[in-house]
């Protein structure tokens, strides 16, 4: 290549799932894999959906764009669900449908910041979230992980970060990496901290139909005016299984979905209407379906977290939720990434090092139990008991 390209892309780092994935090739063992990297389900959709998805599939209106927001009636349908389960106070126009969560984030960034501009961002982070920020010229500052609290956020260390640059505070919940549901009450708290300082409360809040029991995230859309200050980003590609078909979506004020749209039209133009027929199905006809897979992600947790926990282990359970585990590993001589390769190299366990989300990190690695079944976990975590460098 005989020319330059950006150095804010230049400097960040290669997209850790396909490195991690790469390793792959130098396996020298017979074991297995047992795959914990991805934060995929393993199970299909619903037959119901897919039947419905091959029916759409003959209307010639599938192949066309839809307006840059989605569909009215899809977005309409999104807003029925969000009142089923927030006691949302919310209408269509507040809602943009996305190529994905990811895509959500890019929007919400590019509307929210200048380059220069800081987004204060909770340890351990969501590794794509920094990887955006920096290429966009958008300086994360990190709230540090407390290994105590499983890291949960605090909002005094919070609120010392802000600086005239700050426009957002930026929090996955429940946290991936660490599975961590943050309180109610804390995020509540978040918000009003936002209102003080004239800021947003952004939450990626991807994982929110896997929080054990079903419990309600928190009460913020049920706040009149609640976009002044809160930007939601969502993917039902977790909720219902279709994450290759790029199914997200950001919510905010109506003023700001307006300023949104400009970077949607140039960036993706619209969610592709098979995507927004898939989101429509899934929100007026699975709630008992998105249930079932929750309940037995909480059974995959419990097991995995009863065997894993048992004495014996020298890795250690820092923090854990339905979706993910957040462990240390016993060499602190040794890097996540190091541990991460030899894992999978001598005992077939693929995982993520923890410095992929973020800095003072590599001691932990993240699990997901996405593709793990409940059978193969007493085998996964004997791997963990046996493994030494």
């Amino acid at each position: 290549m005989k020319f330059p390209i950006s150095d804010h892309i230049r400097k960040v780092h290669f997209p850790p799932i396909s490195e991690v994935k790469g390793w792959l090739a130098g396996a020298a063992h017979d074991y297995p894999l047992i795959d914990l990297c991805q934060a995929v389900p393993d199970y299909p959709p619903a037959q119901g959906l897919t039947e419905h998805l091959a029916e759409m599939l003959m209307d010639p209106l599938t192949s066309k764009y839809s307006p840059d927001e989605g569909l009215q009636e899809v977005r309409e349908a999104v807003c029925a669900r969000y009142e089923r389960k927030y006691g949302a106070i919310m209408n269509p126009r507040q809602l943009c449908l996305t190529i994905g969560a990811s895509q959500a984030f890019w929007l919400a960034m590019v509307t929210l910041c200048r380059e220069g501009d800081e987004v204060i961002v909770q340890l351990p982070a969501y590794f794509d979230h920094p990887m955006a920020l920096e290429i966009l010229g958008i300086r994360p500052v990190y709230a540090p992980f407390d290994e105590a609290s499983g890291g949960l956020p605090s909002v005094p260390a919070i609120e010392a970060l802000i600086t005239p640059r700050t426009r957002a505070i930026l929090l996955v919940t429940p946290s991936n990496p660490t599975g961590v549901v943050t309180p109610p009450a804390t995020i509540h708290e978040l918000s009003r901290l936002a209102a003080r300082h004239g800021i947003a409360l952004v939450l990626d809040e991807t994982y929110c139909e896997f929080i054990a029991g079903g419990a309600r995230p928190h009460d913020l859309f049920a706040v009149p005016r609640w976009g002044d200050h809160f930007v939601h980003i969502a993917s039902f590609g977790k909720t219902y299984a279709l994450t290759g078909y790029r199914a997200g979506m950001l919510a905010a004020s109506e003023e700001f979905i307006h300023h949104a749209l400009k970077a949607q039209d140039t960036m993706a133009v619209c969610q592709p209407r098979i995507t927004q027929q898939a989101v429509c199905y899934g929100v007026d006809n699975l709630d008992d379906w998105v249930t079932e897979n929750r309940i037995m992600m909480e059974r995959r947790h419990d097991r995995f977290c009863a065997e894993f926990n048992r004495p014996g282990n020298p890795f250690r359970l820092v923090a854990s939720g339905t979706f993910f585990g957040w462990i240390r590993h016993p060499f602190p001589e040794r890097t996540g990434r190091e541990v991460a390769r030899m894992l999978v190299e001598d005992v077939g366990l693929l995982t993520l090092p923890g410095e992929v989300f973020g800095p003072g990190l590599t001691d932990y690695l993240r699990l997901a139990f996405g593709n793990i079944r409940e059978e193969v976990i007493p085998e996964a975590v004997e791997r963990f008991r046996g493994f030494s460098p």
